[in-house]
């Protein structure tokens, strides 16, 4: 996929993940130029540079970078990582007041050196800080929200064609939700292929069960703390998964990806940001309202949203 002409991406944080969205959307061609935005100005300048050495690699994409915020001038699209990362044993939900704090004060500014651009919040917990970052700027839905279930998605699927024997792009299956401890696979529309997630079967890759599919589940969710635990954070598939909703939106794709908007009114759900299949494209994204999700699945959904709404709250308290 080669860049789009002038298009530009800034990526705010130059720590694992910003770094690693940067480097994947050098490698990916996501953006015509990359800039990396943080306070940290030695870090950054370092980080600039050793992905900058490297460009000769990388096809068409330049990079820059610095503690300046003029770096993100004319942005097309803001992905934005900054924060305290999650410790191990640390929920997502617990890294909230710092990293609201944070994002609430660097937005606004953000939004002066680039007006029109979209903006993609990575930053954990990436639902309840996307409401806030929405309120403190007035800025239409569609136009700031986060990276959400795409990645869980991802490793959803990635599970799911394992235990199948499939490739990964024949598997359509979505986790919703929160992006957290609440999320959940909507398994009413899970496919391999045309075939109903339960029917599927092949020479050796028997029928999967319920308890099964509710064991991968689990897995799913649980994967960011393994990873965390392992190494110390979640970051090349989260970078990966930054520059792949990069590319639809400067590519105007209109892809469907389950990232995570301040819903109105989706079935019964307002003022909470979740993730539910979206239409990504250069507008930003808008949720497909046609979504329909089993009597239990919709149950799910409402605890979702009321674990995060109760988050938001304590965070204007």
């Amino acid at each position: 996929m080669s860049a789009i002409e002038n298009s530009k991406l800034t990526v705010v944080g130059a720590g694992s993940v910003g770094s690693s969205t940067a480097y994947a959307a050098l490698i990916r061609g996501s953006a015509r130029h990359v800039a990396l935005y943080d306070i940290a100005a030695e870090k950054t300048e370092a980080e600039v540079l050793d992905l900058a050495h490297g460009t000769q690699f990388t096809g068409t994409s330049d990079i820059i970078g610095g503690a300046d915020i003029s770096v993100a001038e004319g942005s097309h699209v803001i992905v934005i990582t900054a924060g305290a990362k999650q410790k191990p044993g640390q929920t997502r939900i617990e890294l909230a007041g710092t990293n609201a704090n944070i994002l609430k004060s660097i937005v606004p500014q953000l939004l002066e050196v680039a007006p029109k651009a979209v903006f993609v919040i990575v930053t954990n917990p990436c639902d309840v800080l996307t409401v806030l970052a929405q309120e403190a700027t007035g800025l239409p839905p569609e136009r700031i929200f986060s990276s959400g279930t795409v990645l869980d998605t991802s490793r959803l699927r990635w599970k799911l064609a394992q235990r199948a024997g499939v490739s990964s792009s024949s598997v359509h299956a979505y986790i919703v939700g929160e992006h957290g401890d609440t999320e959940f696979p909507l398994w009413s529309k899970a496919f391999i292929g045309t075939v109903p997630i339960l029917d599927w079967e092949t020479e050796g890759h028997p029928r999967m069960t319920v308890d099964e599919l509710d064991q991968i589940a689990v897995d799913v969710r649980d994967a960011a703390y393994k990873v965390i635990q392992g190494k110390g954070a979640t970051n090349y598939a989260i970078g990966i998964t930054s520059a792949r909703i990069v590319e639809a939106i400067l590519h105007d794709e209109h892809a469907v990806m389950p990232v995570s908007t301040v819903l109105d009114d989706f079935h019964g759900v307002s003022g909470v940001a979740l993730s539910v299949p979206s239409i990504v494209s250069a507008s930003g994204a808008k949720p497909i309202r046609e979504t329909s999700f089993s009597p239990s699945e919709l149950g799910l959904f409402r605890r979702s949203a009321d674990a995060l709404r109760r988050v938001a709250d304590d965070l204007r308290a």
